[in-house]
């Protein structure tokens, strides 16, 4: 693909911008004569030991101050705030009321608990629909029958988000008072460095003059220095960030823009305006919170000089604790035998695959389509090798589709290795290959071409989720059409048929699931994480099948039969990664098996 003149390949700054800390100009604020004797309650995006230093300097200078996130307000206030009104004991039971606002989703405070139901070791809780807009409200019972209650403030207003849509959005926030508790000095919103950069990055891209004809640019830099947080919770694999935050949010706002900029529908995956990427980072001490908005080449050399280091090579696949480079994918395949092929990405990376041609129902195998969802890449090799060790194997194998998204995904993991990196999920092109029409196919040829070759009716489509948490708050935090990926639910299965498929659709998807309940420890993280789901999400809305949750479509699309794996595994290492690959490879070998009798009639 040629770039037109207007898609400039020399970095051109849209931006470069610093922001005051919010915390600072708060502190040069109260803490003065005139406030001394006041009583100070303020909500912002910074971390608690940033916000207690400031609350001991404010105590210096005789203002009574209490800072408090105002991010997930309410698994803050039990983090820091419930030990000192336990008086030691640990409540045996909470009721906890969640606000309901008008301007948004009946459980979306409830959602922003999150995960509270488990965070709190022997202590029942109960959640119910509140009658407030903005508060909490908790009622706590100790050992022996005490009781307490307690209202906790969730700061939040309604805002128009990147395509002009009202959302209501947790905010910062300041209430001063001549009491402790009272706002009859001060109690209204303010905006943060926090929610600052953000819009100045989103309205840098938007003032700009885009063309209209995708892709708009190669790639669009958002780097992001600011001072905020990130506090790991003792439940699962949940880290509240504000620095994911802001990349998931820059991400998909930018998404949405471009997507009403081309005139496309919301949620259009064919959209190509190129590769956006939002590298958000802790501001060094002493420096101002910045951002800067850069168009740039692509530059793969640097890139893949920039990603993490590799320091499991030598590992065997079941082993691997991380996601291998492109270099051991490689290695994998030419060990595999079979006959080669090679497809090219937008930035000219190779696609590999494998035909391994026997007597037996073909199946294609393939993973990376979505580049930050990991374990299958590894699940698909480890299956690969297993099926290749069969008399007669017949399958294809495409372990990784979207290089491009995959090297962008270790460049960011090189800072970030736990962040869900949903920038790495799509193309260079920005697009989702899965829906790519048009020539050139790039990455989409390779799939086309597996397909071709193998005669495959089914497609074994390996993909994962966010293993934590997922929320947007700077524009509404439900991530927009995503609202039932916001916190795991398990392994899950996706099965997407032709007209009159379904019957050896459903007796795979049967077998598949049945089998699932040998692979050890599989059940129990199923049956917990769906568990947690229903505490805080409400109740599953899909079909369960021997524990396995899964979803049944027709479609007139793909191969006859497309089962789709879906592994929280956004992102995961060390054992937990592979025990996620260890569960895609079991899915893979458990449908392959299956297939060969269902087609065999058997």
């Amino acid at each position: 693909m040629t770039t037109s003149p207007d898609r400039p390949l020399v970095p051109s700054t849209l931006l470069d911008a610093i922001e005051p800390r919010t915390l600072d100009d708060w502190l040069a604020r109260f803490a003065t004569p005139e406030w001394r004797g006041r009583f100070i309650e303020g909500w912002l995006f910074e971390g608690a030991p940033e916000r207690r230093a400031a609350e001991r300097q404010l105590a210096a200078a005789g203002v009574r101050a209490r800072l408090r996130s105002a991010y997930k307000p309410l698994v803050h206030w039990c983090i820091e705030e419930w030990p000192a009104c336990s008086t030691g004991e640990r409540p045996v039971t909470a009721l906890v009321r969640y606000p309901v606002h008008p301007a948004a989703s009946p459980r979306r405070f409830l959602l922003e608990a999150y995960p509270l139901a488990a965070l709190v070791p022997d202590c029942e809780f109960i959640f119910e629909a509140g009658s407030s807009e903005r508060h909490y409200e908790i009622d706590l019972v100790f050992p022996g029958g005490a009781r307490q209650s307690h209202r906790v403030f969730a700061p939040n207003r309604v805002r128009p988000d990147v395509t002009g849509t009202p959302q209501l959005c947790p905010s910062g926030w300041l209430r001063a008072g001549t009491a402790d508790g009272a706002g009859d000095l001060l109690d209204a919103a303010q905006d943060t460095e926090f929610e600052c950069l953000f819009w100045c990055a989103v309205d840098a891209v938007r003032s700009h003059p885009w063309p209209r004809q995708e892709p708009y640019f190669e790639r669009l830099d958002l780097r992001v220095d600011l001072p905020g947080y990130e506090c790991r919770l003792d439940v699962g694999h949940e880290c509240v960030s504000t620095y994911e935050a802001m990349h998931e949010d820059l991400y998909f706002g930018l998404l949405e823009f471009f997507q009403k900029h081309s005139g496309r529908p919301p949620g259009d995956r064919r959209l190509q305006p190129g590769q956006i990427v939002p590298d958000v980072r802790r501001a060094a001490p002493g420096t101002a919170p910045r951002v800067r908005v850069e168009l740039r080449a692509f530059d793969t050399g640097a890139q893949d000089a920039a990603a993490w280091a590799d320091t499991d090579a030598d590992q065997p696949l079941e082993a691997l604790g991380k996601a291998p480079s492109a270099a051991r994918i490689a290695l994998e395949l030419d060990l595999l035998g079979g006959d080669a092929f090679v497809a090219r990405s937008r930035q000219g990376r190779s696609i590999g695959w494998r035909y391994l041609h026997g007597s037996r129902f073909p199946v294609l195998v393939s993973g990376g389509q979505h580049a930050n969802e990991t374990s299958g890449v590894v699940g698909a090799l480890r299956a690969g090798h297993a099926l290749a060790a069969q008399p007669g194997a017949h399958f294809a194998l495409l372990p990784l589709k979207n290089p491009d998204g995959y090297a962008l995904h270790r460049e960011l993991g090189a800072h970030h290795p736990c962040h869900m990196q949903h920038a790495a999920r799509y193309t260079a092109l920005g697009d989702d290959l899965e829906y790519r029409e048009g020539a050139p196919l790039y990455e989409r040829e390779a799939v086309e071409q597996a397909l071709a070759v193998s005669g495959a009716q089914l497609h074994l489509n390996l993909h994962g989720y966010p293993a934590h948490e997922w929320t947007r708050p700077l524009t509404g935090y439900i991530p927009l059409g995503f609202d039932l990926w916001t916190i795991p639910k398990g392994f899950f299965l996706i099965l997407r048929h032709h007209p009159g498929w379904d019957g050896r659709a459903r007796e795979l998807l049967e077998r598949v699931a049945a089998e699932l309940r040998n692979v050890p420890g599989l059940p129990e993280f199923n049956a917990r994480q769906m568990a947690l789901y229903e505490r805080h999400a409400g109740p599953l809305t899909f079909e369960q099948i021997h524990g396995t949750a899964v979803t049944v479509s027709e479609t007139p699309h793909g191969t006859p039969v497309t089962l789709i794996t879906e592994f929280p595994d956004e992102t995961v290492h060390g054992e937990a990664f592979r025990f996620a690959h260890g569960a895609q490879c079991a899915a893979v070998l458990a449908a392959e098996r299956a297939w060969q009798d269902i087609m065999a009639g058997r």
